[in-house]
């Protein structure tokens, strides 16, 4: 079992990039619907840098404290209050839902290579009080970041990756596939469940974080 201490400082560490993570995934959403014709997010004040226009009391907080604490800080999941997108008022529907559901998990790659530079920028820097945390927290941001962008892209709608999947579809495949939409989350709790997800997804964090350290250097 993790120590009180412990947890309290692992929560504390990954709480910043954690925010940020959810924060600029959600917001860049809200930007490219914007961009390509939809202003419901905008009208409702969620293309905002402000993490409390996204926070989800269960989803950002609840859930993710309590699996870190049955887990001893291993694993935690959660989500945030979903941006409003009316795909209809895209000019191009079909087509402008690629941008629009990429723009999150591209926002958490982007963060993923910024936490890198950070990350090697605590090492370059002297060794004084704070170069450890920085270093814990910059590491920490690239896996969170990672851990997002990949959950996401699984292709099981209301997942980004199920929104890609749909517009690239043909028309009658993705009504088809769509449908799927309803149940997209009991899947998602059932792959969890069954271990499956992270099966799928902790290779990928893992490749992606020795490919962002390699590239600055940090093998």
């Amino acid at each position: 079992m993790m120590d009180i201490g412990t947890l309290m400082e692992n929560i504390a560490l990954y709480a910043v990039p954690t925010v940020f993570a959810i924060t600029l995934h959600e917001a860049a959403h809200g930007y490219v619907a914007k961009h390509f014709g939809d202003y419901t997010a905008y009208q409702q004040g969620r293309i905002s840098l402000n993490p409390l226009s996204h926070v989800d009391p269960v989803g950002t907080v609840v859930v993710p404290i309590a699996l870190v604490l049955v887990t001893a800080g291993q694993f935690a999941f959660g989500w945030a209050k979903p941006v409003p997108v009316n795909f209809s008022n895209l000019r191009s529907p079909k087509r402008d839902m690629l941008w629009v559901a990429a723009a999150g998990p591209g926002a958490n790659l982007a963060m993923a290579f910024m936490w890198g530079l950070v990350l090697k920028l605590a090492y370059l820097l002297p060794v004084n009080y704070f170069s450890y945390p920085l270093q814990a927290m910059s590491d920490g941001g690239i896996r969170i970041n990672l851990g997002l962008m990949f959950l996401n892209l699984i292709p099981v709608p209301p997942l980004d990756g199920g929104r890609i999947a749909v517009s690239l579809l043909p028309n009658r495949l993705a009504y088809r596939f769509a449908m799927i939409e309803p149940y997209g989350f009991i899947i998602i709790v059932a792959l969890l469940a069954t271990q499956v997800l992270g099966a799928i997804v902790w290779p990928l964090i893992t490749l992606g974080h020795v490919v962002i350290r390699a590239l600055f250097g940090l093998a």
